[in-house]
């Protein structure tokens, strides 16, 4: 249906010869992705964006022009001008080769908008091109000029409307520095084919969100989730194919990843279809704009609204749920009497399983969800919340749990966790028609605990992050119990069979859950590390330490006593 409303609207807005030359040279790409090769994801370390290169220096430059501007306004300035330069760049590409002329493009109209919609290329009229836009840098009035930029932008791209910032020309944005952050962009090129097949603006894009998130401290939760968590929660739910689904998108980081994994994994970008929402208006433009630099399509709803108040997608029953809901929200909307509180009503206080209602409410029969939640959704016994817990438990629907390091969010320093249910656990119950699942094991009334605590490294004072080495090892952990042996999703396991590790990951019946008053904290279920018996008695260790210990104490003497003497000969003893 999405490929058709794609199709249906490029004739709508096309000239016939675009059209004929779209089809004679097999376009649509977005439409009809071609077969990916399948390609190994890369497990080194360098992949964290600790490492990333340019984009940190250019971050540096670009923050140090925002003088005393918030962070919350500066990101809106700088990621709008990032998205205009991206589109800018994918349009003179193709501006160049219709002005060559050759073979296909003989006889092209370089500016009819139809010639660029043909190859999915956004149309960017004359006085929102780049190269108007830094000719201008230097003027007075350079605000008003991106500003009628944007509004030009978005009057000929549908697709675009209400979604771009369209206030340079305030007062308090000093157009000086404006001026020179244009400059400074204008140096890196991001549209052109060699640098989008490099993901340039994907990644300039990625590491600004999260240095402005980290900027913004608690305040930058709210639209980003930290990378290697993001990775994590993909890696495990595997969205291969199917409907995927955040009803909390902030600025779309799962819906990128799960196209990347797509894309990695050898799949077809139109084999998942994307749907969100997002209460918050800018965090919601930042999401589209995130989205449309990828040539992503999704079903954000028609504007912003709050997902408690207002369920833009009522009717959707998701293959996969992937989300960030805000911990421990106390500011939420409820209504006693919803359909979603299947397993109990929530309390006022604390909405965490509020969403954890409406992720089960949305999955399909045979749908999965993974999420981040505080660590107290593990434990709470307050306002009820232990007892809904309790009937989700034995529902049989808590498939994972997995417990997460301190210090991986720029909003918070506390700990967190990811949950993950499954609607129906039976051998292979999720069928062909999603993913290869015939070797899925029957885990009915099993829930996998992981106790990653001690997993991940400080990339600064205040934050860590996971390795790829560590996704992969969690990730292929919760494969290999699943049943998972499917090279297109998880090509390059070093775990096949998944056995108990002390202190790691041990798979437990519901019984024992019960037992253990239905907490969830992996801890109490994974035990504690083995040590290596190095095969020594005790009674002979000691021996062995304790003369080792007094050789050294009577080799420091030796030393007291040569020192001394050394003092002395300079006439100091």
């Amino acid at each position: 249906m999405a490929n058709f409303l794609i199709l249906n609207s490029y004739f709508i807005l096309s000239s016939p010869s675009a059209i004929f030359r779209a089809f004679h040279r097999k376009k649509f790409r977005l439409a009809f992705a071609p077969q990916m090769p399948r390609g190994k994801s890369s497990n080194s370390a360098s992949n964290n964006s600790a490492n990333i290169g340019f984009e940190a220096k250019l971050w540096l430059a670009a923050d140090k022009l925002r003088s005393n501007m918030d962070a919350a306004e500066y990101k809106h300035v700088v990621l709008g001008l990032i998205f205009l330069k991206y589109i800018s760049d994918s349009f003179e590409e193709h501006h160049a080769k219709l002005v060559a002329g050759e073979g296909e493009y003989a006889g092209a109209n370089l500016e009819d908008p139809d010639e660029y919609r043909a190859e999915n290329i956004f149309w960017v009229p004359p006085a929102a091109r780049w190269t108007y836009l830094q000719n201008s840098a230097k003027q007075p009035m350079i605000g008003k000029i991106v500003d009628d930029a944007m509004v030009a932008i978005e009057r000929d791209n549908p697709r675009l409307k209400g979604i771009l910032p369209k206030d340079y020309a305030r007062p308090a944005l000093d157009k000086n520095r404006l001026g020179e952050l244009i400059d400074l962009i204008g140096t890196i090129g991001m549209g052109d084919a060699a640098n989008r097949s490099k993901d340039i603006l994907g990644r300039v894009y990625e590491y600004f969100l999260s240095q402005f998130a980290s900027a913004e401290g608690k305040k930058g939760g709210q639209f980003y989730t930290p990378q290697s968590v993001v990775r994590l929660l993909v890696e495990m739910l595997a969205p291969y194919k199917g409907r995927v689904y955040d009803p909390c998108c902030g600025s779309g980081g799962m819906f990128v990843q799960s196209e990347k994994f797509v894309e990695a994994h050898g799949g077809r970008l139109g084999d998942i279809s994307i749907y969100g929402q997002e209460s918050n208006a800018t965090t919601r433009r930042l999401a589209m704009m995130n989205l449309a630099i990828r040539g992503i399509e999704a079903d954000l709803g028609e504007e912003q609204a709050d997902t408690f108040r207002r369920d833009l997608h009522p009717d959707l029953r998701a293959d996969f749920v992937l989300a960030n809901p805000p911990f421990n929200d106390s500011d939420w909307f409820r209504k006693d009497d919803d359909a979603r509180w299947h397993f109990g009503l929530p309390p006022r206080g604390n909405a965490n399983f509020a969403w954890v209602q409406h992720f089960i409410h949305h999955l399909a029969p045979a749908g999965m969800a993974g999420f981040v939640l505080a660590n107290g959704s593990m434990s709470s016994n307050q306002s009820g919340e232990g007892e809904i817990r309790r009937v989700i438990i034995e529902a049989d629907l808590v498939d994972c749990m997995v417990a997460l390091p301190g210090q991986l969010f720029y909003s918070t320093q506390i700990p967190v966790c990811l949950w993950f249910l499954r609607k129906n656990k039976a051998a292979g119950a999720n069928g062909e028609k999603l993913r290869p699942a015939s070797r899925w094991r029957d885990r009915r009334r099993h829930t996998l605990f992981i106790d990653a605590r001690k997993l991940g490294r400080l990339v600064d004072r205040v934050h860590r992050e996971l390795s790829d080495e560590e996704t992969q090892r969690i990730a292929q952990t919760y494969h290999a119990w699943r049943g998972t042996d499917d090279p297109l999703r998880n090509p390059h396991s070093e775990v096949r069979e998944h056995a108990d590790l002390p202190g790691f990951c041990k798979s437990a019946t519901t019984e024992e859950i019960a037992q253990h008053g239905y907490i969830l904290t992996p801890g109490r279920y994974v035990g504690a590390q083995e040590l290596e018996d190095e095969g020594e008695p005790f009674d002979e260790k000691m021996s062995r330490l304790v003369s080792e210990l007094d050789a050294q104490f009577s080799e420091s003497r030796r030393l007291e006593q040569s020192i001394k003497a050394s003092l002395a000969d300079l006439g100091y003893g």
